[in-house]
């Protein structure tokens, strides 16, 4: 027992470790050294606090505007790795050897080179001094040193390679040779603008980022991970296969707030896998489906790991809009995994943990679910009205009447919480045969929801930017973290005061500094793929790039999509989410959607960029690199590689919606009704539960190969009707280009034009391409062209575009002069899409039925 113990407590030594050196930096020095360490970190969590708040505009002190932030933010990323990331693993772990003070203090200083020195710089654009380039060198090779510490070798590697490719142009073969880029020019585009290594990304990771990785270490130090993993438990540990489902949804709620696969594998998984191998999992299967579930908490809104705020900028469109279309496929996905838990469940015949909750019938159990759930709509209702009637009313006084009204419920909850025994934290290592009650466990935690709502509050009704919302979220989390302990204590007769709120400001302090040492590794990154970025604008390699993909994949759109697919998840065994997201979407999202508007597919940018981020994601999954899977196999005492096999078996899912989104948008909610989002949500529901039937061999009994099949395309049927409905009946009629202008006056208003485009690119070489045109306004086909800045000459059968108005709604289009209009395609009237599910589920009752036969007679249970 003695030697099970030391096992346990090695391995548990090693995730630590492994968690630390990915995420955190693995180097806790003793002493003074220690201390300044800890108090770096925890004064780069107060400046981001700071420049976050309206404080520095009310105060008017200690206003920077971005580029200076960035400056700072790059420089406290800096010093914090040389100082957190041991350069070997040789390397001390208990003190940092001067070296590294000597490296970590000339990074902080080129890094914060921008912000000391900007009024010179402004008065010098583009015209460097030998001063600038030497500190812009040193710049560049110590965050490449960075970056390796914190991130390995492949993104370093990836950023020299390209700072080479832009020295070495005119040297370069082929079609990659450029004029080259001198070291001036080199230094001035990568490190004294905002071009390069202080671009968008580490904007994004300023602004943005840190404050949502702030708020979740904090809601995480608070208590919120173990109540989000004790709850899950009590919902769902009892049913088949329980603690795998609990493990999904505790690991989906840790995703809403964390950034990092691995650290969700590890928070979660160290109380999870165990209690899926108690009911009959195998370690590998344990493991596998711990890592799905993690490595999916990255697709889940609002944080993303990080992502969410890079694709509001290179999208180009509002916070809101990315979680309405990224918000669905997360969710199915989702579900669809807590499916193939269940049906591996099924497979191998398990049980559930034992409950403690006190036995109900069914009838108790529904009424209690659908009247919490009307209670809680009415609430919402309540709320949202309420408010809107009060602002009015109230005006500037507003926001303390709800500060108040948010308090008194805070206080509310507490009381009620107080009824019940504190949650306690498990020993990993321990046994656990029976679960949590539910009612006590949900109760005594839901101060910890409120946090969530201010920020979802502030998001999606106030419309505050990202930064401004997790401020607010953060402060309220602040105030919790403070007060929750005097106030419980209190409520149930024990407190001491000065105890509890020591208590309290000491977990502010550990939250303060875990999440600025959770940030070093995203800063880094998004600074060293500021390089990558700069590179491709200034040596147009992303033009290059695009006629590699082209001759490689023939102009075969799907042959395009599997090559980008294979990149990002290549560059994904190397690379973190965030820097791979953007790497990949720098290079290759462009190229999607020009090669598909010259293939005639019109793709939203949204969903190149979400495609490119499901995949970059899938490589903490793959073999034989894939980080989480290591984690998970840590825990579990399985093989690695196996563990990764199995969990991308689970996670073809996730592979699929890509692919499909791509072809079908309505799974984004992109122009679709409320109404119709509910009954896209209901089938594509459906829809990937029967994928995972399929994939998984198994539904009410095993399936038969050619029931697979038929699973599969049924789903294919549900996720995509449009593709037999455009094979019975052609959704545009073809329109000579003579009669263009007849034909745009006599198209509805909220429909469009679909057009194919012959002209030249930027070099003067043909390109044919597709574009949707909108409906202007006017009454006649004249009116609306004039309205919409272009002009035509239409004469021996041919429409010319003679006249492009600039600004116009037609050059933001991408018209020019002398481009030939060659085709035009106008819809028609035709059947409802919507009809191809009609025999779809005919298709999959019957696959039902015959496997309702074949079912052993014992079993009873649905699969439902």
């Amino acid at each position: 027992m003695t030697e099970d113990n030391k096992r346990s407590t090695q391995s548990q030594v090693d995730l630590e470790d492994m968690v630390a050196s990915s995420d955190s930096g693995s180097r806790n020095p003793l002493g003074a050294p220690g201390k300044l360490l800890v108090g770096v970190a925890a004064a780069w969590s107060l400046f981001q606090l700071w420049i976050a708040s309206p404080l520095p505009f009310m105060a008017g002190v200690g206003v920077f505007n971005a580029t200076e932030a960035r400056s700072i933010h790059l420089a406290f990323a800096l010093f914090l790795a040389f100082m957190a990331y041991p350069a070997t693993k040789r390397s001390p772990r208990d003190r940092i050897p001067l070296q590294d003070w000597v490296l970590a203090i000339l990074a902080a200083s080129a890094g914060a080179y921008m912000f000391v020195f900007y009024e010179q710089l402004a008065d010098r654009p583009g015209a460097p001094i030998l001063q600038d380039v030497i500190v812009g060198v040193t710049g560049l090779i110590l965050l490449l040193e960075a970056t390796r510490r914190a991130l390995g070798p492949p993104l370093m590697i990836i950023a020299s390679i390209f700072i080479f490719y832009s020295l070495a142009g005119p040297w370069m073969p082929g079609i990659l040779a450029h004029r080259g880029v001198s070291l001036y020019g080199l230094v001035n585009h990568q490190w004294l603008t905002t071009q390069g290594v202080f671009g968008i990304a580490l904007g994004v990771s300023t602004s943005f980022v840190f404050l949502f990785v702030l708020f979740g270490a904090l809601l995480d130090k608070a208590g919120a991970g173990n109540y989000f993993i004790k709850v899950a438990f009590s919902l769902l540990g009892h049913y088949k296969g329980g603690p795998a489902k609990a493990a999904v949804v505790a690991s989906g709620m840790t995703g809403l707030i964390s950034g990092s696969s691995i650290a969700n594998t590890v928070t979660t998984g160290t109380f999870t896998i165990p209690m899926m191998k108690r009911v009959g999992f195998s370690s590998e299967k344990a493991g596998a489906v711990e890592v799905s579930s993690s490595v999916n908490g990255q697709i889940m809104p609002p944080v993303m790991g990080a992502a969410a705020f890079l694709m509001v900028e290179y999208v180009g469109i509002s916070y809101v809009e990315v979680i309405k279309h990224a918000f669905l496929p997360a969710l199915i996905s989702y579900i669809a995994l807590i499916y193939i838990v269940h049906l591996e469940a099924l497979k191998a015949n398990m049980e559930g943990l034992e409950s403690s909750n006190p036995p109900k019938p069914l009838v108790r159990k529904v009424i209690g679910f659908l009247g919490g759930l009307l209670l809680m709509m009415v609430v919402a209702l309540g709320v949202y009205y309420g408010l809107g009637w009060l602002k009015p009313v109230l005006g500037d006084a507003t926001p303390w009447v709800v500060a108040v009204a948010l308090s008194v419920v805070y206080v509310a909850l507490l009381k009620l919480g107080a009824n019940y025994p504190e949650l306690e934290l498990d020993d990993p290592n321990e046994p656990i045969y029976t679960l949590p009650q539910t009612r006590p466990t949900v109760l005594v935690g839901l101060q910890y929801i409120l946090p969530v709502i201010v920020l979802i509050w502030c998001l999606m009704v106030e419309r505050l930017s990202p930064g401004l919302s997790a401020f607010w979220a953060t402060v309220f989390m602040i105030f919790i973290m403070l007060t929750q302990r005097p106030i419980m204590h209190a409520f149930r007769g024990r407190g001491d005061l000065g105890k509890d709120l020591r208590e309290g400001c000491l977990d502010l302090w550990t939250g303060l500094v875990t999440g600025a040492r959770n940030m070093i590794g995203i800063g880094i990154a998004t600074a060293t793929a500021g390089i990558i970025v700069g590179a491709v604008s200034q040596t147009g390699v992303g033009l290059v790039l695009a006629d590699v993909v082209e001759i490689l994949s023939m102009g075969n759109l799907m042959l395009i999509l599997f090559f980008t697919a294979i990149l990002s998840l290549i560059l994904g065994m190397g690379l973190p989410t965030t820097a791979n997201y953007i790497v990949v979407s720098a290079l290759l999202a462009p190229v999607i959607v020009q090669l598909g508007e010259q293939n005639g597919l019109l793709v939203p940018l949204i969903a190149v960029h979400l495609f490119v981020f499901y995949f970059g994601i899938m490589a903490d999954v793959t073999p034989p690199v894939g980080l989480a899977s290591f984690a998970a196999a840590a825990v579990s005492g399985g093989d690695p590689i196996r563990t990764g096999f199995q969990a991308f078996y689970y996670s073809l899912r996730t592979a699929a919606l890509p692919f499909l989104f791509i072809f079908n948008t309505d799974l984004l909610l992109i122009d679709v009704a409320p109404l119709q989002g509910v009954l896209i949500f209901v089938v594509a529901t459906i829809a990937m539960l029967i994928f995972a039937a399929a994939t998984q061999g198994y539904m009410i009994t095993r399936n038969r190969w050619y029931e697979s099949i038929l699973l599969l395309l049924v789903a294919f049927t549900l996720f995509r009707p449009g593709f037999w409905m455009d094979i019975i009946h052609d959704p545009y009629r073809s329109v000579p280009p003579s009669e263009f202008v007849e034909a745009y006056g006599n198209v509805d208003e909220d429909s469009t034009l679909r057009l194919q485009v012959k002209g030249e690119d930027a070099f003067g070489d043909p390109l044919t391409t597709y574009m949707t045109l909108p409906v202007a306004e006017g009454e006649t086909g004249e009116d609306r062209l004039l309205n919409l800045g272009l002009e035509l000459i239409v004469e021996d059968g041919r429409a010319i575009v003679d006249m492009v108005t600039y600004g116009s709604q037609a050059s933001d289009l991408g018209f020019d002069f002398d481009q030939e209009i060659v085709e035009i395609q106008a819809p028609v009237g035709r059947w409802p899409k919507e009809l191809m599910w009609i025999p779809a589920l005919l298709l999959f009752a019957l696959v039902v039925l015959a496997q309702r036969r074949r079912r052993p007679p014992e079993t009873t249970e649905a699969t439902a």
